[in-house]
Order: structure tokens, then sequence, then C-alpha cells
């Protein structure tokens, strides 16, 4: 399935603790794993002073990092700060939450050194950015389109606050529909009222009432005899609409259930993209700096084991040997003393060390010629080309 011809579009399971992603492929649908493997990723995300963390790496460090990690974003999205379960949720989480404007809750953490306050639809946003780029490197394209679920007892307030996540998230949001529940159940159907509830409960009493209707001018019929056909329909808004329809006499009246409270202004929404297009520029940035971290490690204590391997090292001089662990020795030091170096640090400290070790193994490779067969490159690490094991931090 695809949508103003920009691609597949996906399924995002937006949950409460975790989220999935799915794509129609092969007749069925496909659940796709994540970096590390899982097909559900956790709805976290971590602010440090350094970098902003989703998914299972924003999970994995919430012990340490408490006031800063958020999570059950999904619980406020689209309510009000005074709402009595807001102020229940509270008291459980460990990250702060404040009224903002319009009573709209915002969460406060504490990122790169400063005080940020972010919506809820925001922090969803930003799970729903993982989502998409779990399903990109699945699928080899960018993907634009997706359909994003949401709970049956959601309110239009709710899916629309679901729907702003989405367009924060560069996401064409084809649709808000239902989890496998249905969106909401007609109960008092008769021919005076038409009521419409939403809600999973047996009992209309125990729903949220959505509107009424009425049809008129219809005959009696027998108790049990289908007469009328009542048709939902959600928009591509996430508008509901509910019709119905008396067979016998042709009558026919609807209703659109709308609720604009709670909801983001086209500004607020502008600004939420502006500030995602920001942090992927800063999110780009810092897997840049991982990738040229990641390199330098790989590099050193790949030398280093090449050097320690009899086959090797038997080929080099005590001089030559020396020089290549003194150098190793001293970037693995530099490394663990800057951590937090910038990327072009940790490439020109790349290209030091390999100034140093490369002429010396190429001599080597050189001067042994046909004693070393076949193996050799086996045993020697390539420098930014990446070939070795690969160490990897997950952002």
């Amino acid at each position: 399935m695809a949508g103003k011809g920009e691609g597949p579009a996906i399924g995002i399971d937006l949950g409460t603790t975790y989220s999935c992603v799915g794509v129609w492929q092969h007749d069925r649908v496909e659940i796709i794993a994540n970096d590390q493997g899982n097909r559900t990723t956790p709805s976290y995300v971590g602010f440090t002073d350094t970098e902003r963390l989703i998914g299972d790496a924003a999970k994995n460090q919430v012990a340490m990092n408490p006031i800063n990690t958020v999570f059950d974003a999904k619980r406020l999205i689209g309510r009000r700060f005074s709402d009595s379960s807001v102020q229940s949720d509270m008291k459980l989480w460990p990250f702060k939450v404040i009224p903002g404007p319009g009573d709209k809750p915002m969460i406060v953490v504490t990122y790169k050194g400063e005080e940020k306050q972010f919506a809820a639809e925001e922090i969803s946003s930003m799970v729903l950015i993982k989502m998409r780029e779990i399903a990109e490197a699945y699928l080899g394209s960018t993907v634009k389109n997706a359909v994003v679920t949401v709970p049956a007892y959601f309110n239009d307030s709710q899916r629309q606050a679901t729907k702003d996540a989405g367009v924060i998230a560069g996401l064409n949001v084809m649709r808000i529909i239902n989890e496998p529940t249905a969106a909401a159940i007609a109960y008092g159907l008769d021919k005076k009222a038409t009521s419409v509830y939403e809600g999973e409960r047996t009992r209309t009493r125990d729903n949220n009432l959505l509107g009424k209707f009425e049809l008129s001018g219809i005959p009696p019929a027998p108790r049990g005899v289908p007469q009328i056909t009542v048709c939902f329909d959600i928009d591509a808004n996430g508008i509901l609409n509910v019709s119905a329809e008396d067979k016998t006499t042709g009558q026919k009246n609807k209703i659109t259930i709308t609720n604009d409270k709670g909801r983001l202004s086209k500004e607020e929404i502008e600004k939420m993209v502006e500030e995602a297009e920001k942090y992927k520029s800063e999110d780009e940035e810092h897997k840049k700096k991982v990738e040229a971290k990641n390199a330098l490690e790989n590099y050193a204590y790949n030398m280093r084991n090449t050097v320690k391997d009899e086959k090797i090292g038997a080929k080099l001089s005590a001089e030559e040997k020396k020089k290549i662990e003194d150098a190793i020795e001293q970037a693995i030091q530099w490394l663990d003393s800057n951590q937090l170096a910038e990327a072009d640090e940790f490439e020109d400290k790349m290209k030091e060390l390999e100034s140093i070790c490369n002429p010396i193994i190429a001599k080597m490779y050189q001067g042994a010629g046909g004693d070393m067969g076949g193996g050799m490159d086996d045993d020697i690490p390539a420098g930014g080309s990446g070939a070795g094991p690969k160490i990897e931090e997950v952002d």
C-alpha cells in the first residue's frame, strides 16, 4: 500500500510501553525487527548532557537517568494537565510534568545542560521517527506514508494529537485507525434515538457518550428483525462519522463526532516540526561521531590483536613492533579520556594511528611475499573501510 507516490506505506502501532512497525510484503504483514533484532521497540526517550536516546538505548539507561527519561507519553497525549488520570499518573512518574498553555501537560527534562519542555506529541513524534527509521533500514528506501493505530477508547482529541505527532515526525499520516477493538460501539439504537458511544465496556453507562441523532417516521417492526443499517467511518482526519438508514422507509440520518479540545494550533505544529528537524540534524551529527569513534576503537584493538599474533609478530622487528604497540596504547588511552570528542577529532586520531601502523604492516606484507599465505589479509585490520569485527553503539 502506498500513498501520494512516495514509496510504501507502513503501519505503526504506537504503544504506551512498546511500539512496533509493519509493512505489507509478500502477501502478508511483515513486522520489522529493530537494530537490536527485536520486533518491539520501547516507547522511551532519554535526554542526557550530550545526546537524545530513543527506544532500547533510552530504556537501558533509565535507572541511571530516571528524571530525564520519558515514557508513557501516550497517557498524556490529547489530555489536559488537570485531568484526574494525568494527576494520578504523575505520582508514578520519575520525570516532571507541569501545566502549559491551555492546560496542556508539558514534560520537563534537562537536555545538554538546559531545561527543556516537551508536549506529549513531541515525545511521541520522536518514537514515530525511530519506527520510521527502523522501516527505512529494512526497506532500503525513504518512508513518508504511515497508518498509526490508537486504542478504541481514544477520543477525537487524542486521535488528532496522535496525528499531530506524525506530522511533527515528518510523516504523512494517511489514517488514524483503531487497535483490534472497534472504534465506537452503538448502543440504544432504536426507532427514536440513535445514541453513539465509544469504549469497550458492556453497558452504555460505562462508556463515553459521543453524540445523538434521531430517525423519525419509522413504523414499528417485530423485535429481532434488523431493519436499520448503521455505518461507522473514521476519515483521514480521525473524525468519526456515523450514519443510519431504515431499510423499510429509506429514512436516513448521520452525525459527525468532533472534539476540538486540547488540539494543537497550526503554529504550534509548525514550531514542533522545525524542532524535529533540528533534532534530526543533531542526531545525524551524533551518529557520525559514534561511527568515527567505533572505527578508531575497532582499528586500535584489531591492530593490537594482530601484532600479538605469533604469525604476524614474528615478521616484525622489535623496534617496529614496539612502535605499533606504543601508538596503539596511546590511542586507546586517548579514547578513554576523550569519549565526548567530536567526529573530526576521532577521524584525525585514526589518520594519525594509520600513518604509523599501515606503512609497517604494508612493508611486512610486501617483504613476506608468498610466505604469509592467503590468510594474511584475515589477520590485518583495515582502516576506515570498516573491515573486521565492528563494535556498534546504538543510540
